[in-house]
C-alpha cells in the first residue's frame, strides 16, 4: 500500500483540487480532485454526506439571518429549511412578507403568501407540501 498522505499530496499537485465542477482536458465534467462525475459519479455514501452538510448550511444560515425560526414548530422549521434549501438564503429572504408572517405566527397568511409566488408555480408537489406544512404546521 503507498503512503496515503504523500499520495494524496501527489494527487492534489497532478489533478488540482477543485471545489466547483469543471471539463476536465478529456472533456469530461469533472468536480474535486479529478472526480469524472460523467463516468464515475459519486456513491450514496457520498451523497449522503453532501446532503448532511447542505441541512447543516442552510440551518446555519436560518439561525443567523431568521433567529427566531427556532420557535415555530417542527413542521414549520422544516418546511422553511426545505424551502431554503431548495432557494438559498438569499433567495428565501425575498419572501419578506411570508417571512414576516411566519414571525408574528400567522401561519395561515404566510402560506398564502408562500402560494402566490413564482417559486410555487415552478416546483409544483414541493411547494403544495411545504405550504401545507406552514400552513397546519
Amino acid at each position: 500500500m503507498p503512503d496515503m498522505t504523500k499520495l494524496k499530496a501527489d494527487l492534489i499537485r497532478d489533478e488540482d483540487l477543485r471545489l466547483k465542477p469543471y471539463r476536465c482536458t478529456a472533456g469530461k465534467l469533472t468536480i474535486g480532485v479529478g472526480r469524472n462525475l460523467e463516468d464515475v459519479g459519486i456513491a450514496r455514501e457520498e451523497a449522503m454526506l453532501f446532503l448532511d452538510n447542505d441541512i447543516a448550511r442552510i440551518t446555519a444560515d436560518l439561525d443567523r439571518v431568521l433567529p427566531w425560526w427556532r420557535t415555530l414548530s417542527e413542521p414549520r422549521r422544516r418546511a422553511l429549511a426545505n424551502m431554503g434549501f431548495n432557494l438559498g438564503i438569499d433567495r428565501l429572504r425575498g419572501f419578506r412578507k411570508m417571512l414576516a408572517a411566519l414571525e408574528t405566527g400567522d401561519c395561515a397568511r404566510a402560506a398564502l403568501e408562500a402560494e402566490d409566488s413564482l417559486w410555487a408555480r415552478q416546483v409544483g408537489g414541493r411547494a403544495a407540501r411545504i405550504i401545507g406544512a406552514i400552513r397546519n404546521g
